[in-house]
């Protein structure tokens, strides 16, 4: 998960680029909610803050001002290696020999052992536990002549998922590894929202490359926040180098072999995003359809688990001629319950944030549509909290595939017996959730849906297929760099 913004603008006030970044990165909230932060360069110095808690609550109107300078980054962080403390929000932060960088990472590296021994001092130098960390130090120490030519060093020694949004003192860099299996996307923000001046039609009269102001966001969706316009898709094994009054650079520093993660499909993204060409309201609405072609029962309404599995629950809806309710309403100002650090957390959070609206459901045979089913425990509260407002019948209707298997590309289940698909059958799901009946979406309803074919995304929680070898050693556990340093000898 991990939202990810940056922004290069050519001119104007001097605290404009933190105020935008930060701006772009309340449309990304949703991806990660354990910390935030802002890092920003005037040309000639970095400064960066980060602390843990909400967007709102880190970046507000007290600490934009002191962030001074046209080029900015910005974080929101879900935990997937090192620990929820103040150490681990990002964006990082090092200065080198040659150069003083910041980095803002989403995605989750699967070499981490193997690029710490490469770490001169080794793990003693990090003052952090994350794998941002340590590709940041690795970089900072780089002797290469500028961050360009570091990465085109250092990248060919990471494996796993990484989209990187990176700032130095005079560009913002983003980056993303050659399976893309997170988004990384460019946009250029309007005329109106950077310095310059305008011809008598409204028209700018210079070139217009060379003086937009240009963004990378993790979803489209939060282009739309800042009004910038979508340019396209960083690509796979791509470095994209924007530099103010310049237009965006770009270099491929490995082959392309596309593996988008399809969770950020089905569930993690935004609906009012695109991904792959397609918009994720309408692609869910469709993966709906096909759940009920899948999975029919005879019911009296169609209800979401609200607010992921709301496009699903119309498409289902629509398949089968059965109305549409809104049957629990979603206290908007609690988090999601998948990305929280803890079970304990993640139980609680269920009634905090559901509550069933008993006229709706009293008396009526359910069929409930939610994105997905992980540990289980949020299913089976949502099911006894239905039954208890009254409901006749609860049939649970899911719009991805079981997750049998760990990802370990940026979702915090690293080992199988956190999956409840890996150590239960699907009756025995049924039964600890406490549904009258359970069906899941196939594979193959979600290509349907896409339109799109199974190569261009990883599938790997459903079906144990990883487009980059995993190895299932300490290297893969998310205390790695937390643990003790093995004795020699």
């Amino acid at each position: 998960m991990c939202g990810v913004f940056g922004a290069v603008l050519p001119g104007g006030e001097p605290t404009e680029a933190a105020a935008l970044v930060t701006l772009g990165l309340f449309a990304l909230q949703h991806r990660g909610q354990e910390s935030a932060g802002v890092a920003v360069s005037d040309g000639e110095q970095l400064m960066l803050y980060k602390d843990l808690g909400l967007i709102s609550t880190v970046l507000d109107e007290r600490r934009l001002p002191s962030l001074r300078g046209n080029l900015a980054i910005a974080h929101c962080r879900y935990s997937t290696t090192g620990s929820t403390i103040w150490e681990n929000a990002q964006p990082t932060y090092r200065q080198g020999p040659r150069r003083a960088i910041a980095i803002g990472h989403n995605g989750n590296l699967v070499n981490t052992r193997e690029l710490l021994e490469q770490l001169r001092g080794g793990r003693s130098r990090l003052p952090a536990s994350t794998d941002t960390e340590l590709l940041t130090a690795l970089l900072a120490d780089e002797p290469a002549a500028d961050t360009v030519a570091a990465l085109l060093t250092v990248l060919p020694r990471v494996r796993g998922a990484f989209s990187l949004v990176i700032l130095d003192q005079h560009r913002v860099i983003g980056v993303r590894d050659p399976h893309g299996f997170r988004p990384l996307v460019l946009g250029r923000l309007p005329r109106s929202s950077v310095s310059g001046a305008l011809d008598d039609a409204g028209l700018w009269a210079d070139d217009e490359d060379a003086t937009s102001g240009w963004c990378l966001s993790s979803e489209t969706a939060s282009l739309d926040i800042v009004g910038a316009e979508f340019v396209r898709d960083v690509e796979p094994g791509e470095i994209v180098v924007l530099e103010p009054g310049r237009p965006p650079r770009s270099i491929r520093y490995a082959p392309a072999t596309p593996s988008l993660c399809v969770f950020e499909l089905i569930y993690f993204a935004r609906p009012d995003s695109y991904m792959e060409g397609r918009n994720l309201y309408e692609a869910r609405r469709r993966m709906g359809e096909q759940l009920a072609i899948e999975h029919p029962v005879d019911a009296d309404i169609v209800i979401p688990v609200p607010d992921t599995g709301a496009p699903a629950a119309a498409g289902y809806s629509e398949a089968s001629g059965l109305p549409y309710r809104e049957g629990m309403y979603r206290n908007r100002y609690a988090g999601r319950t998948f990305i929280q650090p803890s079970q304990g957390m993640r139980h609680r959070g269920v009634t905090i944030k559901l509550n069933p609206l008993r006229e709706v459901v009293s008396g009526k045979r359910l069929i409930v549509v939610d994105d997905s089913i992980v540990r289980g425990t949020t299913t089976k509260r949502i099911v006894e909290l239905l039954r208890k407002a009254g409901a006749a019948a609860v049939h649970v209707r899911i719009s991805a595939p079981p997750i049998y298997h760990p990802c370990f590309y940026g979702i915090d289940t690293s080992i199988e017996t956190e999956l409840i698909a890996a150590t239960h059958t699907e009756a025995q799901i049924r039964e600890f959730i406490g549904a009258d009946s359970l069906g899941y979406l196939s594979i193959r309803g979600v290509l349907a849906a896409l339109d799109l074919p199974y190569d261009r995304f990883c599938f790997a929680c459903f079906d144990g297929n990883y487009p980059e070898p995993v190895p299932y050693d300490a290297a893969s556990r998310k205390f790695i760099l937390e643990e003790p340093v093995p004795a020699r000898g």
